[in-house]
C-alpha cells in the first residue's frame, strides 16, 4: 500500500486541488486560470472544514480526470492515493460507498494504456476500506478494468479467494450472478484461461432457482454458452448443469432445444444416441464452433465410462468395440485414453478379452449420485462402528484374563514358606 508522507505544511488534498487546477488551466493564460485555480481551492477549503469528504474527493477526481494524459504516471499515482485517502475520513457506510463509486468511476475511464497502473490504483482503494459492500465494489470496477485495459493477468490470481471474499462481503444473490459473469468475462479474455470460465458460469447458473420464472430468461445465453464450453472441452468429462433450472429451460425453448439435448446426450447417454443427433441436425456443431472429431472422441469416452459403471465390474472387448463403434485395433487404445484421462481404473485381460474395472468416473454428480454416496458413506460408518466394537471387546476380554493370570500368580505365592 502507498503512504503518504507529507512535505509541506498545505495539506495534501489542497496541494492536488492546486496542482491539478493550475495544469487543467495552463493553456488559458494567467488572466483565466488564476481566478478558476482559486475559486477551486477556495471549494477544497469549504469541503475540508465542513467535513464534507465526499464533496472534495468529487472535486478532487473531477480535476484529476482533466489532467490524467498530462501528468507522468508517479503523479498520477500520487494524486489518486491522496485521493483515496480520503475514505478514512467518512463518518458513514453510506458516505464511504459514494466516495468510492465516484472514484473508482473516474479510475476506470482512464486512458487504457494505464491499467495496470490504474489497477494498482484501485487495489490501494480495495485496502483501504473496512466497508464489505464499498469492497465488493471496487473489485467488480477492477474486474471491469482489467478486460477493457487487457491487463487480466494481474487481477486472475485473486479467483482462487472468491469463497472467502463472498463471505467476507456478504452481496446478495443478484450482486453474486454480477461477480461470477464478471470473472467468467476475464477468464475468456485471457485465452490461455478462457477454459477455466467455465465453473464460473456454472457457479452464475447455480444461482437461479424454479422460483426465479420473472428472471430466469436472463440466464438463457449464458446457459447456451455453459453447454458448448462443456462440450468443447476435451478434458471435462462431468458437471452439473443437466439439472439446473437455468440450463433446464432450454429443452423447451424451440430455438434451444438441440442444445439441451446435446448435453443430455454427452451426461447420460452412449455414441449411438449421438450418432443419431448429429445426422438429425446437420450443421449444428458448425454453428457453435463445435469440431466433429473432438466432440466424437470425447463421446466415445464418455461411453466406455457408461459401461463401465453398468457392467458389473467386467466389460467384454465386444462390449466396447460396438459401443465405441471402432475396429479390434483400436479397442485397448481407447481403454488407455480412459485411463490416462482418469475416467477408470481397470485392467485389461487379453486372455479373456475383458477389461476389469474396480473404479469409474460419475459423467453427472445430481440427486441420485449423493443419494448413492450417503449410502455409501453410512456403510462405512456402520462398517468403523463394527470395527471399534469389535476392538473393544477384545480389550475387555484382554483385561480380564489379565486380571485372572494375576490372581492365580498371587494365591501361589502366599502359598509358599521360607526355610
Amino acid at each position: 500500500m502507498t503512504t503518504i508522507v507529507p512535505t509541506s505544511e498545505e495539506d495534501p488534498s489542497l496541494a492536488i486541488v492546486r496542482f491539478t487546477s493550475q495544469l487543467a488551466w495552463a493553456d488559458a493564460g494567467p488572466e483565466a486560470a488564476e481566478p478558476q485555480v482559486t475559486r477551486l481551492c477556495s471549494e477544497a477549503e469549504e469541503s475540508i472544514v465542513a467535513g464534507r469528504w465526499l464533496d472534495l474527493a468529487t472535486l478532487m477526481v473531477t480535476s484529476a480526470d482533466l489532467v490524467s494524459s498530462k501528468i507522468s504516471e508517479k503523479d498520477l499515482e500520487c494524486t489518486y492515493t491522496i485521493i483515496c485517502s480520503l475514505v478514512k475520513n467518512a463518518k458513514s457506510p453510506e458516505e464511504v460507498l459514494e466516495m468510492v463509486k465516484a472514484i473508482a468511476s473516474k479510475v476506470v475511464q482512464q486512458p487504457n494504456d494505464k491499467a495496470s497502473l490504474l489497477l494498482k490504483i484501485l487495489f490501494n482503494l480495495y485496502n483501504l476500506l473496512d466497508h464489505p459492500n464499498a469492497r465488493f465494489q471496487v473489485y467488480m470496477k477492477a474486474l471491469e478494468l482489467a478486460v477493457n485495459g487487457k491487463v487480466t493477468e494481474y487481477i486472475v490470481p485473486s479467483f482462487k479467494k472468491i469463497d472467502s471474499f463472498l463471505k467476507e462481503w456478504n452481496i446478495d444473490i443478484n450482486d453474486q450472478r454480477k461477480l461470477f459473469l464478471a470473472i467468467a468475462n476475464v477468464l475468456r479474455e485471457n485465452k490461455s484461461l478462457a477454459k477455466d470460465s467455465l465453473e464460473f458460469v456454472t457457479k452464475y447458473l447455480a444461482t437461479f432457482s424454479d422460483e426465479d420464472t420473472q428472471v430466469l430468461s436472463e440466464a438463457k445465453e449464458e446457459a447456451v454458452r455453459a453447454v458448448i464450453e462443456f462440450v468443447r472441452a476435451p478434458n471435462k468429462f462431468q458437471c452439473d448443469l443437466l439439472e439446473m433450472p437455468a440450463v433446464a429451460q432450454l429443452e423447451k425453448d424451440p430455438n434451444n432445444a438441440p442444445v439441451y439435448q446435446l448435453l443430455k446426450i454427452f451426461l447420460t447417454q452412449r455414441l449411438d444416441a449421438y450418432m443419431e443427433f448429429q445426422n438429425a441436425n446437420s450443421g449444428f456443431l458448425q454453428t457453435y464452433g463445435l469440431i466433429e472429431e473432438d466432440c466424437l472422441a470425447k463421446m466415445r469416452l464418455l461411453s466406455l465410462v457408461d459401461l463401465a459403471s453398468n457392467e458389473s465390474g467386467k466389460i467384454p472387448y465386444a462390449s466396447i468395440k460396438n459401443t465405441l463403434q471402432v475396429n479390434d485395433e483400436e479397442i485397448e487404445l481407447w481403454v488407455v485414453k480412459a485411463i490416462t484421462a482418469k475416467l477408470v481404473d481397470c485392467k485389461m485381460d487379453q486372455m479373456n478379452q475383458v477389461v476389469i474395472v474396480s473404479r469409474s468416473a460419475e459423467r453427472e454428480f445430481g440427486q441420485k449420485q449423493w443419494q448413492s454416496l450417503r449410502i455409501k458413506l453410512a456403510a462405512w460408518r456402520d462398517n468403523i462402528e463394527n470395527v471399534i466394537s469389535t476392538i473393544q471387546a477384545n480389550k475387555v476380554t484382554e483385561e480380564g484374563t489379565q486380571a485372572s493370570s494375576s490372581s492365580s500368580s498371587s494365591s501361589a505365592t502366599q502359598g509358599l514358606t521360607v526355610r
